[in-house]
């Protein structure tokens, strides 16, 4: 019969990985303490949630929430880094916390309900945030309406030009 403590702590798991936009599956286990406490602070930052968890609490959270492909990731010690709002805010908080350490490897990815590998962390990391993303898109969005709103407004300054040139020439 499982103990209290492990129903509860498989409720929160249910409703971390019902809620997440990405959860980052780490090796943790070789850091320091103080190691782990900077790279809690890290993380708290970005607000992104590091926790320790089971393996097997953390399997039948996930079988909770139909997700499914986690068996191969959850061997050892583990720890998650969940984000609610930018997901590859903890890719890039473990990407520059290993600059100095080779811990935390990331075992696995769960992005937006798909399973991914732990190699695909660096390119989540490289990828820019969401913001940026937006704000690119609409520079790029931007630029072309500008032309067209030039294009179509040089005809009638051209047109203006010339009345104002017969204007004075009628004039003198």
């Amino acid at each position: 019969m499982p103990s209290e403590k492990n129903i509860k702590e498989l409720e929160r798991l249910s409703d971390v990985f019902s809620k997440a936009k990405s959860i980052y599956f780490t090796e943790y286990h070789g850091l320091k303490v103080s190691e782990i406490t900077e790279l809690r602070s890290e993380f708290y930052k970005a607000d992104v949630e590091y926790l320790v968890a089971k393996n097997t609490l953390l399997k039948k959270a996930a079988l909770s929430n139909n997700i499914e492909g986690l068996d191969i990731i959850l061997k050892g010690s583990t720890a998650i880094a969940v984000s609610y709002g930018e997901p590859v805010a903890p890719a890039k908080v473990i990407k520059e916390f290993t600059k100095e350490s080779d811990l935390p490897g990331v075992k696995g990815i769960l992005f937006d309900g798909h399973v991914l590998p732990g190699s695909d962390f660096k390119k989540l990391a490289e990828m820019p945030s969401k913001d940026v993303m937006l704000s690119q898109l609409i520079s790029m969005l931007q630029s072309p309406l500008q032309k067209f709103v030039s294009t179509v407004h040089a005809p009638m300054q051209n047109v203006v030009g010339v009345l104002n040139s017969l204007k004075e020439k009628k004039l003198n």
